[in-house]
Order: structure tokens, then C-alpha cells, then sequence
């Protein structure tokens, strides 16, 4: 791929993608804002026809396998995703208790006024860094890495144990969101 071309994402395909909020700033550390993420992402699964096969909140990116059911667009659904996030976290930035309400703040408005689309706030990053799945070693690779992110990062000793993450589905465990399970011999590509 070309430096600066952009990664379009096909309909038909299943993809790892990250998610980044812009200057990495860490807003998922408070639950209201994770809470956030979960119930887009549960909404999405029922009404945009998201796949959700594995994914993990850490403080300021999410990491994901998805598709969509027939009939959807992933980047359709992953769009209204981003854009309804932005919103609701922004919203409760500036009316709940948050002690670095300012300094966020300004760094999303800095964000959007180097930005053409965006005029008061800019809250993610452009783009998903989307890579279509091309091999089931690339699959488990990448559910790899994100359900041991939070274990590289030092919040859990076993990546079952952190909640905002499908770790917990992969065990057969209580979990905050449903995902679509991989059987070990998955996928035709």
C-alpha cells in the first residue's frame, strides 16, 4: 500500500481494526465513558448489522474484529459508531464530573481546527487502521494481541479478568457484550 492511500473497507470481508482517540488521550479510564462504547457497540450489533468477533477497550484505542451481516457496510456501521461515541462522550465530558474537563477539551478543539469536517470537537482519530483478515494464523494472531493487551499493559494478570474485553466470551465466562465465537478451524478465505 501506497503511503497516504486510504485502506477503503469491503463489505464482504472481516477486519482488525483500532480505533484511537485523537493525541491518545485517556478517556476510557472512567467507566461512563467504556459504558459508552459497550452499549454503541451492542446497539450496532442489533440495529447496523455489526459481527463483533473479538475486541478490547484500553485507555484511549479499541481494538476489534468485525464485519457485517448481509444487507450492512462495516464502514457504514463503524461511521455511525464513531459518530454517535464522539457525541455521547463529549456530552458527558462537559455535564458529569470529569477533573481533566478542560484539558480534554481543548485538545479535541485543537484536534478540530486542524480538521475540515469537524468545528468544535474532534474526539477519534481519522480512520480505523482497518486490515482485512487474510489468513487464520493472522485471525488468531490478532485475537491474540487483543485479548492479551490489557495483560501487556499490566492491568490484569489473565486476560479473562479484564471486563471490557471479549477474553471473557473466549472462556465461556460472563461477559459485558456478546460476540461472535471463532471455532478453532474457522474461516475459508
Amino acid at each position: 500500500m501506497k503511503t497516504g492511500q486510504k485502506l477503503s473497507i469491503k463489505e464482504d470481508k472481516s477486519y482488525y481494526m483500532t480505533m484511537t482517540v485523537v493525541n491518545w488521550v485517556d478517556v476510557f479510564t472512567r467507566k461512563n465513558h467504556r459504558d459508552v462504547i459497550i452499549n454503541a457497540l451492542n446497539y450496532c450489533q442489533k440495529e447496523k448489522g455489526l459481527v463483533v468477533f473479538a475486541y478490547v477497550i484500553m485507555s484511549n484505542h479499541i481494538h476489534m474484529i468485525a464485519n457485517t451481516k448481509e444487507g450492512f457496510l462495516l464502514k457504514d456501521a463503524i461511521r455511525d459508531f464513531k459518530q454517535f461515541t464522539s457525541k455521547k462522550i463529549l456530552f458527558q465530558i462537559q455535564n458529569e464530573p470529569e477533573s481533566r474537563r478542560e484539558w480534554m477539551l481543548r485538545l479535541f478543539s485543537e484536534e478540530a481546527n486542524e480538521s475540515a469536517k469537524h468545528t468544535t470537537y474532534k474526539f477519534w482519530q481519522a480512520g480505523n487502521h482497518a486490515i482485512e483478515l487474510f489468513s487464520e494464523h493472522f485471525v488468531w494472531e490478532k485475537l491474540n494481541y487483543i485479548h492479551n493487551n490489557p495483560v501487556t499493559a499490566g492491568l490484569v494478570k489473565q486476560a479473562h479478568e479484564w471486563v471490557y474485553s471479549s477474553a471473557s466470551n473466549y472462556q465461556d465466562m460472563e461477559s459485558v457484550l456478546a460476540v461472535h465465537i471463532l471455532p478453532q478451524r474457522m474461516i475459508t478465505f
